[in-house]
């Protein structure tokens, strides 16, 4: 009989060009205050791959 090999899981897909750090940020209106730290704060949302990060003003 002939050996039965398992499959590996695929890893996700990164996209494009996001892998590279080159995001298409855009300002996302959710959220403008944080609590915390009581400030104003950018936050923004990559539209390819959804990752997102926060700029204090």
């Amino acid at each position: 009989m002939a050996d039965i090999l398992e499959f590996r899981p695929r890893k996700p897909r990164r996209l494009g060009l996001c892998q590279y750090g080159h995001h298409a940020w855009q300002i996302s209106k959710d959220r403008r205050f944080d609590v915390k730290s009581g400030k104003l704060v950018t936050h923004f949302r990559c539209t390819r791959c959804g990752t997102t990060k926060v700029e204090g003003t």
